[in-house]
């Protein structure tokens, strides 16, 4: 029986997945483990360097080390310096294949899945002998954990991390790292052309009443004003659809309402059917927003 069954690579400033092992075994408790990790690698600066979640049958265990997080799933009779003999020998093996140049410059998911054949070697030799391969001694990790136990983490915590990585309280995804939205959907850009034509319409008619307002004395800037901030708020409301935002419903909403005020504003200029125009479109566009999720980066390559 395999003792030693995932690994998982991951960059700590961001949770971009750099490498995992290939998964032969499918089991319920090993899914909810891999879930567990994937919920930590988003939020590692929430947890320490080296740290352990048990479960009824498959344990986690993870070290953090020069930006870099090496996780595992083990079976909780593999002891835990062993697990963690494994962690280090995975260590030495990526930063011997990688340095921390390349390790920056990652911009997508799993850029170093050739790893696997490495950790796949790894998971064997101690599947098999159940012994550290290559500098680390069991003695010396013992020792080091003797001196500095792992943080044991309850699993609450790893529910507060998921919620943070999945957006709930907007942590995190706005700390630089490369967010993907789900593809452009046909109703997505029907709203992006009906948007681009209710701002163009803004546009020219609040720049076409500019030229009487200075003839009137400025007495119609209120409608220059109006038809301009209408166009800015179809135009940010594209922006909001294309690109991840935090905050998107908040901001979502308030371009909303300020389209509907401008446009019953801008009753006395605009018939009835065109200002149920101007107000289903940008509805529409609220819609979409709200709905069009953040891509699942755990799945980009099936790992």
């Amino acid at each position: 029986m395999s003792l030693i069954l995932f690994a998982f690579v991951v960059r700590v400033r961001d949770g971009l997945p750099l490498s995992a092992s290939t998964d032969f075994e499918h089991s319920r408790e090993l899914q909810e483990r891999k879930q567990q990790l994937r919920a930590i690698s988003k939020a590692l600066a929430l947890f320490p360097v080296r740290g352990t979640i048990k479960g009824q049958e498959l344990n986690i265990y993870f070290v953090s080390s020069e930006g870099v997080s090496y996780m595992t799933v083990c079976h909780c009779s593999l002891p835990v310096a062993q697990a963690f003999c494994f962690l280090e020998d995975l260590r030495w093996e990526f930063t011997a294949c990688f340095n921390s140049t390349v390790i920056a410059l990652a911009n997508r998911p799993y850029p170093f899945l050739e790893f696997d054949k490495t950790i796949q070697k790894l998971k064997q030799q101690y599947n098999q002998s159940g012994g550290p391969t290559l500098e680390v001694t069991l003695a010396e990790v013992q020792e080091d954990l003797r001196i500095n136990p792992p943080q044991t983490i309850q699993l609450e915590e790893v529910d507060l991390a998921n919620g943070i990585g999945n957006g709930h309280m907007e942590q995190g995804l706005d700390s630089g790292q490369n967010v993907r939205l789900e593809p452009v959907s046909a109703p997505g850009i029907l709203s992006l052309v009906l948007n681009i034509m209710c701002a163009s319409l803004n546009l020219i008619r609040g720049i076409h009443i500019i030229e009487y307002t200075f003839q009137d004395g400025y007495e119609g800037i209120s409608n220059v004003v109006a038809f301009l901030l209408a166009f800015v708020c179809c135009v940010l409301q594209c922006h909001l659809y294309l690109f991840h935002s935090s905050l998107k419903k908040h901001k979502s909403f308030a371009l909303l309402s300020v389209i509907i005020l401008c446009n019953l504003y801008l009753l006395g200029l605009r018939n009835v059917w065109q200002l149920i125009f101007h107000i289903s479109v940008a509805s529409l566009s609220t819609f979409l927003i709200f709905t069009r999720k953040i891509k699942d980066r755990a799945n980009d390559c099936g790992v």
